[in-house]
């Protein structure tokens, strides 16, 4: 009868000699489930810290940019600390998801939970992220009533990685006020300076709508000539005309265009 006991088969296993092709195959196969394990416990276990290191970070980039616009600086602190609102919004509707409580809401969870995420069409899917999340969180500043700004997260696919920003319109939801990259893993040296607070700086004061009511405002190659255009950075096309695909995706039907709306309404 054969014996069944893992410790003596083991035993019986590592007698075999080294040229025993069995022998081989199994120590491969036990030292990359050793492997696989240990690598997916570390993975669980660093997952939270991970996370808590990257909101931080974001929480640190919103600051900035914050700090870098004295005029909505100064509007916030006017109208006090908490003034600046932060809201979850359901893309699917326009409005306010008021089950959700925008503290805890995890926006990285719903943009991947299928229950609150939804599968864009290769002819909606402009930015290249596939899925967009249904629940997002944005920021929202009023003065007396008056929208004064609105902040709000877009992602897209650059040439190397998603880019993610928060762009920040003014109260007439047509003039940016701010562009803040917050996550992006482009090349470094060209790509990666869309972080360069230089760079980020060319965007106040643009506008996102023709007359038309279409939506022109462009990374271009080369120096910008309209108010609809921000200077592209040398060697980094498609990372730029990621960022356009971005904006136009975010402003458009399929992402915050029904919450401008209502915004603009005052429904909001």
């Amino acid at each position: 009868m054969a014996d069944l006991n893992p410790v003596a088969r083991w035993r019986n296993l590592l007698a075999l000699p080294n040229e025993s092709r069995t022998k081989t195959l199994a120590v491969a196969f036990a030292v990359s489930t050793v492997c696989a394990v240990v690598v997916s416990g570390a993975a669980v276990i660093l997952g939270p810290i991970q996370q808590a290191n990257l909101a931080a970070e974001q929480a640190a980039r919103m600051e900035e940019m914050l700090a870098s616009m004295p005029e909505m600086a100064a509007l916030i602190e006017e109208a006090g600390g908490d003034s600046l609102e932060k809201i979850v919004v359901d893309l699917r509707t326009g409005q306010i998801a008021e089950d959700v409580d925008p503290e805890t809401s995890d926006a990285a969870a719903a943009r991947d939970d299928p229950e609150t995420s939804t599968v864009l069409s290769a002819e909606e899917d402009i930015a290249g992220i596939g899925r967009r999340p249904d629940l997002v969180p944005i920021h929202v500043l009023r003065e007396a009533g008056q929208l004064r700004l609105v902040i709000l997260p877009i992602s897209g696919a650059g040439y190397q990685s998603v880019i993610r920003a928060n762009l920040a319109l003014e109260g007439d939801l047509n003039t940016v006020a701010a562009f803040s990259v917050t996550e992006q893993g482009e090349t470094p040296g060209l790509g990666a300076r869309i972080e360069e607070p230089a760079w980020q700086s060319l965007w106040p004061g643009k506008h996102l709508v023709g007359p038309e009511g279409d939506i022109r405002l462009d990374v271009v190659r080369g120096r910008a000539t309209t108010e609809f255009e921000i200077d592209g950075i040398t060697g980094a096309t498609r990372t730029g005309n990621g960022i356009t695909n971005a904006v136009h995706f975010w402003l458009g039907p399929n992402g915050f265009g029904p919450v401008l709306d209502n915004l603009a309404r005052g429904e909001l």
